[in-house]
């Protein structure tokens, strides 16, 4: 039966080759988009999972309640870990870290710098990586060991073993690589070069200090494990050493939402990738549900000519059941060819692909859960695409079919006109979607940063470039290309500093505030080009050193009126405000400024931002630039970032999801448009005597395109009025999740109708003046 089902469904393919182009063409498009999107899904959801005791590792993160909000914070004290890793027994293990840090890293003449971690002793115990080389019960055993990665150890010792090879750090310390790893697989939140270990020995201030919070802190559980109980041993623990902390509250958080649930606001978590993850799987399932919709129309449009079969069919014993597996079956052959041609549209795509969304997506053709996968997606596809027509074309009646006087098609017309509305419903919400996605980031793109980014430079510092800086400063100066230079803790286009709110007199009792901290040196204004509100900048005088500047929304969050001259304690010390100025941008440009602290304290900066002079050129400024900084800091190597470029990275996953959403949402139109013409082509070969005699009787081709335009234009209106409140709900939901955010525009929807009632009319058109110019005596000729 199988084997007969086949021929049929071949035989039919083979004999209607505009009806299984337009349709493999669609179905093509369809799967390739749905694969790799699927791809990108399958890796972001997969985020992690190689580690063996991954649905008992965890991740301990503070809510810290301030008034003006809840700052969810993952810097940890440096001794919670070991006091709960022996103090809790349903802990395993406990493991602090440090961030991800870069260090310049030397083996004979080769000078490099390479990113990493420095851990504690369970570090190998907990995460689990794979050992090319060493062992991992002794990898990290003394804080001068080294474990490199593959890549790591490849570019400083090429094919030659690694083991006991001696690594020079910063020009300070010597390690003597202990352990090789395979490099981390794309999708692992931790990317590095190389792990030490703490030098615990020079560490003792660190190891009793419980109200430093600068550490990661990561837990595995036993199996089974209390979460509740062991979050209350938790907080008891820290509060037992660390009493004054009347703000924090910990909680752990679990490695699968490490990737997909990373955002937090007021203490809660509010999601993260998780809704790219849903969105994209919504469009891929969309845009395969258009290629089906294409398939069942094309298909039903088509019944006259499979009517006098289907007919003959019944009258020869088939019944309904077999007619329908007959169709599904033939459906399933297109699809499946369909599903071949889309492997091979994917495997050409594919490093494309990667380039776009920055991963290493691969077709795992060796894994059976492709293969699952793609036979759900054949499966999928299939049925969907095919179930209407095969239920519709087996309902006909074969006596009145094979008398003559069944109308084949006048069924299907409301349920095929619901699939036109239905597509170009979804292509109102695409289009309308991609505009306000773009608007939305230009909007924001062109908010007022408080700064200007344009020729300023950031370099990283150093001890030795720190003593030497006055002397660094002026011969920069003395180059006359650049304006200005000043050194901070962080770059201006981020934020290592988050603390309470220091006291002053009048405050209101229990009005503690989340601020913003950056330390910083002389000509911090002028070097960044913030705006002073009121008072001055820092002048470097020694003075400077009891004087602090606050930005507005510091001001306005600690209710101050005439700041300037305030006493405010912060810590041990008492401090003068000098200056307010306007809010800078440091963080996410999505999001309202945090109230700003900046302290004049030389000693405590990490990073030197230069501004250049108007008009020069940046590689020619770089050029005299690079050989003074190696001048003061010939242990380091010259790197540096322009401030502009660093501001635009803030933007990278909004234009990336921009980007993805336009190319899927595009071809998901090119679908609609194709089904859409191979439907148009259909209902003019069924009305070309029709179309013929209106001709003769005088028709111009214009009133013909009105005439046959007439239904499509109407279903483009019934889907208008459908789409443009769903896609003003859809999006302005959206929206609010952005403090910072545009209105949207009643005039887009008329835009985005107008571009749809413009391509039908271009498809329809198209096809009804192909009609129109035939000759009528062809068309009436057979009657």
């Amino acid at each position: 039966m199988l084997k007969n089902y086949f021929k049929i469904a071949w035989r039919n393919l083979f004999r209607n080759k505009g009806f299984v182009i337009s349709n493999l063409l669609g179905l093509t498009i369809g799967m390739t988009c749905s694969i790799l999107i699927f791809l990108w899904v399958y890796d972001e959801v997969s985020y992690n999972k190689f580690h063996r005791g991954y649905d008992q590792i965890y991740q301990v993160i503070a809510n810290r309640d301030f008034k003006n909000r809840i700052f969810t914070d993952n810097n940890m004290v440096f001794p919670l870990a070991k006091a709960i890793g022996t103090g809790i027994p349903q802990i395993k293990y406990a493991v602090e870290m440090t961030y991800n840090e870069d260090h310049v890293m030397a083996y004979g003449d080769k000078k490099v710098k390479k990113n990493g971690y420095t851990v504690s002793e369970h570090f190998f115990d907990l995460f689990s990586w794979k050992f090319l080389k060493g062992d991992p019960a002794t990898a990290i055993a003394d804080p001068n060991s080294l474990v490199l990665t593959e890549r790591a150890a490849t570019a400083f010792f090429g094919k030659d073993d690694p083991i006991n090879k001696i690594i020079r750090m910063d020009n300070d310390q010597n390690f003597k690589v202990s352990a090789v790893v395979a490099d981390p697989p794309d999708n692992s939140t931790f990317q590095f070069d190389f792990v030490r270990l703490f030098n615990y020995s020079g560490m003792q201030r660190e190891l009793n200090e419980w109200s430093s919070s600068s550490w990661n802190v990561f837990i595995q559980t036993v199996p089974g494990a209390n979460m509740a109980q062991v979050q209350k041993s938790i907080n008891d623990v820290k509060k037992l050493h660390s009493a004054r902390d009347k703000v924090s509250s910990y909680f752990t958080f679990p490695m699968s939402k490490w990737r997909l649930y990373s955002d937090f606001k007021d203490g809660k978590n509010t999601g993260g990738m998780i809704e790219y993850v849903r969105l994209f799987t919504v469009i891929a399932i969309i845009i395969l549900l258009i290629a089906c919709i294409n398939f069942m129309n094309l298909s039903t449009a088509r019944s006259e000519k499979r009517a006098k079969e289907v007919g003959i069919r019944k009258t020869l014993g088939s019944d309904k059941r077999q007619l329908r597996w007959q169709f599904l079956f033939e459906s399933m052959t297109l699809t499946f060819i369909a599903f071949l041609l889309s492997l091979l549209v994917v495997y050409l795509l594919l490093p494309s692909f990667n380039t776009l969304v920055d991963k290493q997506l691969a077709l795992r053709l060796d894994e059976p859960f492709f293969w699952i996968s793609a036979f759900g997606i054949i499966l999928f596809t299939g049925f969907i695409a095919g179930s209407y027509p095969a239920f519709y074309l087996s309902s006909f009646n074969p006596i009145q079919v094979l008398k003559g006087t069944f109308l084949a098609g006048r069924k299907a017309i409301l349920p095929r006109r619901v699939l036109v509305v239905t597509q170009f419903v979804i292509s109102i919400l695409l289009i309308s979607a991609t505009l306000i996605v773009y608007r939305q980031i230009q909007f924001i793109k062109h908010r007022s940063l408080g700064y200007d980014p344009a020729n300023l430079v950031v370099l990283s510092s150093s001890d030795k470039l720190n003593q030497n800086f006055v002397a660094f400063k002026q011969d920069l100066l003395n180059t006359g290309m650049v304006y200005s230079t000043t050194r901070t803790l962080s770059p201006i286009t981020e934020v290592w500093w988050h603390s309470g709110s220091p006291d002053w007199v009048g405050k209101p009792a229990d009005h503690e505030i989340i601020m913003t901290g950056q330390s910083t040196d002389g000509d911090f204004t002028k070097t960044m080009g913030v705006k002073m509100l009121e008072g001055n900048d820092f002048t470097g005088t020694p003075s400077d050193s009891s004087s602090m500047l606050l930005n507005k929304a510091a001001v306005e969050a600690m209710q101050l009126t005439n700041p300037v001259g305030r006493i405010m304690k912060y810590g041990d010390r008492s401090y003068t405000v000098i200056g307010v100025t306007e809010n800078t941008v440091m963080e996410s440009p999505f999001k309202p400024v945090d109230p700003l602290m900046v302290f004049f304290q030389p000693s405590n900066t990490l990073t030197v931002s230069l501004r250049l002079n108007k008009g020069v050129a940046p590689q020619k400024a770089l050029a005299a630039i690079e050989p003074l900084y190696k001048k003061y800091n010939p242990d380091a190597l010259f790197e540096y970032k322009f401030i502009d470029e660093e501001f635009g990275k803030k933007f990278l996953s909004e234009e990336l999801i921009s980007k993805i959403t336009n190319i899927f949402a595009g071809l998901a139109i090119f679908i609609c448009c194709l089904g859409l013409a191979g439907l148009a082509s259909f209902t003019m070969e069924k009305r070309v005597r029709e179309i013929g005699i209106r001709k003769v009787l005088g028709a111009t081709p214009g009133q013909l395109l009105g005439l046959l335009s007439k239904e499509f234009l109407r279903l483009v209106l019934i889907a208008f009025v459908i789409a443009a409140p769903l896609s003003w709900w859809a999006m302005n939901s959206w929206l609010e999740k952005y403090a910072f955010r545009i209105d949207i525009n009643p005039v887009l929807f008329l835009l985005v109708g107008g571009i749809i009632l413009l391509l039908t009319l271009t498809v329809v058109g198209l096809n009804t003046m192909r009609a129109a110019m035939r000759n009528p005596v062809e068309s009436l000729r057979t009657e």
